[in-house]
């Protein structure tokens, strides 16, 4: 492409290493304001999308099954999440947000300064670029992971 510079694939992976650090970072700072772990934090965010069962949230999340039950233990008791049966399967438990969680969860995007500034840096248009680009590296595996 005339007047772009060639940019590899290594280049772009180091940006993105760069760039989700500093993301994680900010994530994580905000989520400690609101007395969570990163992990716990990211598991709300997760079921900002919908109700997941267990096993779909560790494996969403890369950890153990068993970490996971820590995790969702600790949010229910803080009355973040709650678990129900799933509609399909009643063996099977769902977590599910509650509206303290989603409060939580804007709290801890709203206290992300950093990564806010940086998305104000751009205008509408290359919002609409970035979120196309996202979306179309980062698209879910037919299987919804």
């Amino acid at each position: 492409m005339p007047g772009h510079p060639r940019v590899d694939t290594g280049q772009l992976m180091e940006l993105l290493s760069v760039s989700l650090g500093a993301y994680y970072g900010d994530f994580t700072a905000a989520a400690a304001d609101q007395r969570l772990t990163a992990s716990q934090a990211k598991t709300l965010s997760v079921l900002r999308r919908g109700p997941a069962a267990m096993r779909a949230l560790a494996g969403t999340l890369a950890c153990d099954a068993s970490n996971m039950t820590g995790i969702v233990d600790r949010l229910e008791k803080r009355g973040l999440v709650r678990r129900e049966a799933s509609p399909g399967d009643r063996r099977v438990k769902n977590v599910v947000l509650t509206p303290e969680g989603e409060r939580t969860i804007d709290a801890i995007r709203a206290s992300m300064h950093a990564t806010t500034a940086g998305l104000a840096t751009l205008d509408a248009e290359e919002r609409a670029t970035l979120h196309a680009l996202l979306s179309r590296v980062f698209a879910p595996t037919p299987e919804g992971d």
